[in-house]
């Protein structure tokens, strides 16, 4: 089992910047591949960006390309989302997620295959 916890949200303006962070405790954090996901109010868990066991491989949804880049310490047993060109529609809830798997390149994309979550921050972009 391994705990999640996010860090670095808050209420920013549109086109600043964020890093959250993401520790994890328990198992050995290089067994998972890790995601980032967000929920907005009213609206489904999307995903947004994941990284692989080597962070060789990373993936990100089509809004946030460009802007967004995952990153991972497994010294540091740390995910990050640096967040830049913050717009309205980033504001949610964001939560990471943890997938134990055998694989070193292959990212998650979907919440279903996802064992272990956070309990999010809030990351609010005012216009």
């Amino acid at each position: 089992q391994v705990q999640l916890v996010e860090s670095g949200g808050g209420l920013v303006q549109a086109g600043d910047s964020l890093r959250l962070s993401c520790a994890a405790s328990g198992r050995t954090f290089n067994n998972y591949a890790m995601g980032w996901f967000r929920q907005a109010p009213g609206k489904e868990r999307n995903f947004v960006a994941s990284i692989s066991r080597n962070s060789g491989t990373t993936y990100y949804a089509d809004a946030v390309k460009g802007r967004f880049t995952i990153s991972r310490d497994n010294a540091k047993n740390t995910v990050y989302l640096q967040m830049n060109s913050l717009k309205p529609e980033d504001t949610a809830v964001y939560f990471c997620a943890a997938d134990p798997t055998f694989l070193w390149s292959t990212v998650v994309l979907t919440p279903k295959e996802y064992d272990y979550w956070g309990q999010g921050t809030q990351v609010t972009v005012s216009s």
